[in-house]
């Protein structure tokens, strides 16, 4: 009877053991029945659970600044962010890594599912082209319980925010006795017609920055200087395609706004490659909230509203940014002092 008890309880173990936890929607890499990839079962950041913030009350923040900042991923410390690369296929098909995704193919695939609702980057209807998104007021949504792919006119607005148009061809199209295709204009001349422009989507490899507003606050209960991330925005240069195929780079533009405390649900089941340490990985929640990147001030609340860039240039923006930063952080040292 004893050796039956010890038997029930070796066959529990086991299936304990080797029993797959069941990830966010992310990428699964699961052997063969009874095989374990390494010497343990990886299960901290799948299974593990959000820490939510710290409760705070408008009372007790004596003093705050809201500040944005822009996250370089040619930089070095965030290449994190930026790798592995993803792909998407002439016919279409999207290639992930099978064990982990960077941040924008985690992104992109809980926005197409409907589990992350974007906000556009412009006023719905784009008066005097003002830019407002990080605010924020503009949800792009499909219909109630539908996503991308089973709601065609969310899918239609999303081609702006993940793609763009290709180059239009110069052949036009042709009849069956291979003429030219003519159409009359509304002026009542003729043009040819030509292929419709093909849909060029972005992958990882066209993301160049992430931009962040956050805002900074000392909170008098708890005695801290705290920083919290408001929004994040993916970013990639803003590249026109020429009819003769070469393209011409002109500045660099927001793809759409995410609130980043419904993004926290998302990222914290999703690791962040460790290069100093494969048995230390974390999820994007944990780089977040540790701030294990590096970010520079573009723009700072002030009563001139207006970007570093507008009054300094090259190393002194930089170094503009690093003053900003300096200063917030010396107000925990302040607020001690007096």
């Amino acid at each position: 009877m004893k050796s039956l008890f010890l038997s029930l309880i070796a066959i529990g173990l086991v299936g304990v053991l080797f029993a797959q936890p069941e990830l966010n929607g992310g990428p699964v890499n699961v052997p063969a029945d009874g095989i374990v990839d390494g010497v343990y079962i990886k299960e901290h950041i799948p299974t593990k659970k959000m820490i939510p913030y710290e409760y705070v009350r408008e009372a007790d923040v004596i003093w705050s600044k809201r500040a944005w900042e822009y996250i370089d991923l040619r930089e070095k410390i965030n290449h994190s962010m930026y790798y592995p690369l993803d792909e998407i296929t002439a016919n279409g098909t999207w290639i992930r890594h099978a064990e982990r995704w960077s941040l924008w193919t985690v992104i992109r695939n809980h926005v197409l599912n409907g589990d992350l609702r974007l906000f556009s980057p412009f006023t719905e209807n784009n008066l005097f082209g003002e830019k407002d998104g990080d605010q924020l007021k503009y949800p792009v949504d499909p219909e109630p319980g539908m996503n991308f792919y089973t709601d065609s006119a969310f899918r239609e607005k999303l081609v702006y925010y993940f793609g763009q148009l290709g180059a239009q061809s110069d052949i036009p199209l042709t009849d069956e006795f291979g003429e030219p295709l003519v159409r009359m204009t509304a002026d009542g001349f003729e043009e040819y017609v030509y292929p419709d422009r093909d849909t060029v989507w972005f992958t990882s490899e066209d993301i160049v920055q992430y931009r962040i507003k956050e805002d900074w606050f000392f909170d008098k209960e708890r005695s801290v200087l705290d920083v919290r991330i408001i929004a994040l925005a993916p970013v990639v240069n803003n590249i026109e395609l020429l009819a003769d195929g070469t393209k011409s780079i002109n500045g660099t533009k927001e793809l759409f706004w995410l609130y980043f405390p419904h993004c926290r649900f998302v990222f914290n089941n999703y690791l962040v490659y460790n290069e100093k340490n494969d048995a230390q990985w974390m999820s994007f929640d944990d780089l977040f909230w540790k701030r294990r990147f590096n970010a520079t001030i573009y723009k700072e609340s002030s009563v001139y509203d207006r970007k570093v860039e507008t009054y300094r240039t090259g190393i002194d923006a930089l170094m503009e940014s690093q003053k900003i930063k300096e200063d917030m952080r010396t107000i925990e040292h302040d607020v001690w002092n007096f």
